[in-house]
């Protein structure tokens, strides 16, 4: 398991674009699985879980996005799993970073951006 979390500024609906984007265009075989949004009052979350196949670990690897807005105070949680084939410890996680490190990509570019 991997994880990256940022706050940050800016608009949730381009920034969630942008990663969802961003993500779909890194790996050939990103997938969408499922989402999930809610939103009370003014905060809105928006939950979204991806998968793509590693060639590292030659499995797939799973990330999943938590994005979290009120107004422009934004709150970012992304968390991979499945990249490791050991039976009782994880090895070769290679597969989860590099899957998180497009993410860090994306949002950083974001924040630059802003």
């Amino acid at each position: 398991m991997a994880k990256y979390e940022s706050k940050l500024k800016g608009d949730f609906n381009e920034l969630l674009h942008k990663l969802d984007n961003g993500i779909m265009r890194g790996s050939i075989s990103s997938s969408f699985e499922d989402g999930s949004d809610l939103q009370y009052k003014e905060i809105r979350c928006a939950v979204r879980v991806y998968e793509r196949y590693s060639m590292a670990g030659s499995n797939r690897v799973s990330l999943n996005i938590t994005l979290i807005g009120s107004g422009d105070d934004l709150f970012l949680s992304a968390i991979t799993s499945g990249g490791s084939q050991a039976v009782f410890m994880k090895i070769n996680t290679i597969g989860e970073e590099n899957f998180l490190a497009g993410v860090r990509e994306i949002v950083e570019d974001y924040r630059r951006s802003q």
